[in-house]
C-alpha cells in the first residue's frame, strides 16, 4: 500500500471531498488508465473518462469489477469505493443523461494516480510541459466575459459559473434577483506559457468598466460587480498593483471599485450559458450589448488572439 499525505487520508479513508475544480485530473485527458492512489489497482481508462462541467473528474463506465458500491447513511446517494482495498473514490449518478451510457463516476483526483500509455508516455517526455493554472473574474453578464476571454490565446477554457454566495443558490434565477451573494463570473483555465495571469487581468480592466458599482452598463445588481477571485497571493498583490497602477494613471474619473476576494468556490452555470454569444449572437442582448463590447476587445488584443 502506498504511504498517504494527511490529505490523501482525510479523502480516501476519511471519506472527505476535494474542492471542486481543484483537482489534477479534472481537465485531464491523456491515454492510459487511472488506479487507486492507494492500492494501485486498476480503475478507469481513459477512455471512459469525460466532461460533465462538475468539478471533478468523471467516467461513464469503470473497468470490470474495479468499484464496489455502497449507498450513503442517508440515502441519498451512492458511494463508490476501490474493490481491493476499499478506499473511498467519490459518488455514483444514474439518469442524468450525459453520456450515452446514463452513468457518471465522480472521482476525487486525489484518490487516483495515472498512468499514461506507452505511446503517451513517450509523447509527455519529449515536450516540456507548463501546468496550467486558473482565474476568477466578474465583469457583468458572464456571456460577454466568456466570449472574450475564450478568444485569447493560451487559455485553454473558460466557463460560466457563479462564485461568492452559497451552493444553495447557485442557480440562473437565484442568482438574477441579486440577493444569492453570488456573482456571475468566469472561470478560465490558461496556460502561463503562452499568456501570464498580468495579461488577463489587462484584458479585464479594458473590456468592461470598474467604477460602476455592482452594474455594467443596464445590467444592475451586485451579481453583475466586478471581481477578481484570486486563486494565489500571487493573484492578489498582482491584481492590487494593477488596480493602483490604473488610479495612479487615472484611467477612469471615477475611482476602481473592484473587489478583491480569496477563491473559495465556483460552481458552473446551467449547461445553456455555454458558449452563449457563439450560439445566439443574433439574440438582441447579444447583438446589442455583447457583440459592441466583443468587437472593440478584438480590436484591441488583436496581437493576442487565437489563430
Amino acid at each position: 500500500m502506498k504511504t498517504l499525505t494527511e490529505f490523501e487520508k482525510f479523502v480516501i479513508e476519511q471519506k472527505g471531498t476535494e474542492r471542486p475544480f481543484s483537482g489534477e485530473y479534472v481537465d485531464h485527458d491523456a491515454t492510459g488508465l487511472y488506479l487507486c492512489k492507494k492500492c494501485l489497482a486498476p480503475l478507469y481508462k481513459s477512455e471512459h473518462k469525460f466532461n460533465a462541467h462538475c468539478g471533478w473528474p468523471a467516467f461513464d463506465n469503470e473497468i470490470a469489477g474495479a468499484v464496489d458500491r455502497t449507498l450513503d447513511a442517508d440515502g441519498q446517494r451512492v458511494e463508490i469505493t476501490c474493490h481491493q482495498c476499499g478506499g473511498h473514490l467519490g459518488h455514483v449518478f444514474e439518469g442524468e443523461r450525459l453520456t450515452p451510457n446514463n452513468i457518471r463516476h465522480c472521482v476525487n483526483s486525489v484518490s487516483m494516480v495515472f498512468e499514461a500509455s506507452s505511446s503517451e508516455s513517450n509523447t509527455i517526455n519529449e515536450r516540456e510541459i507548463t501546468p496550467l493554472a486558473q482565474a476568477t473574474f466578474g465583469a457583468g453578464c458572464f456571456w460577454c466575459v466568456e466570449a472574450i476571454f475564450s478568444a485569447l490565446n493560451g487559455v485553454e477554457k473558460v466557463q460560466s459559473g457563479y462564485a461568492g454566495g452559497e451552493q444553495k443558490h447557485a442557480n440562473y434565477d437565484a442568482v438574477c434577483s441579486g440577493r444569492t451573494g453570488h456573482a456571475e463570473v468566469v472561470h478560465i483555465t490558461f496556460n502561463p506559457a503562452l499568456i501570464t495571469f498580468d495579461e488577463l487581468l489587462e484584458v479585464l480592466f479594458k473590456s468592461h468598466n470598474p467604477t460602476t458599482l455592482n452594474q455594467q452598463g443596464n445590467d444592475k445588481g451586485p451579481q453583475y460587480r466586478s471581481v477578481v477571485f484570486a486563486h494565489t497571493a500571487d493573484q492578489v498583490d498582482k491584481t492590487n498593483n494593477m488596480i493602483s497602477a490604473l488610479q495612479d494613471a487615472k484611467v477612469w474619473k471615477d475611482p476602481i471599485v473592484t473587489e478583491v476576494c480569496a477563491f473559495e468556490t465556483f460552481y458552473p452555470a446551467e449547461n445553456y450559458h455555454d458558449d452563449y454569444f457563439a450560439k445566439h449572437g443574433e439574440q438582441p442582448y447579444c447583438q446589442m450589448v455583447v457583440k459592441p463590447k466583443f468587437d472593440k476587445f478584438k480590436a484591441l488584443f488583436a496581437d493576442k488572439l487565437k489563430r
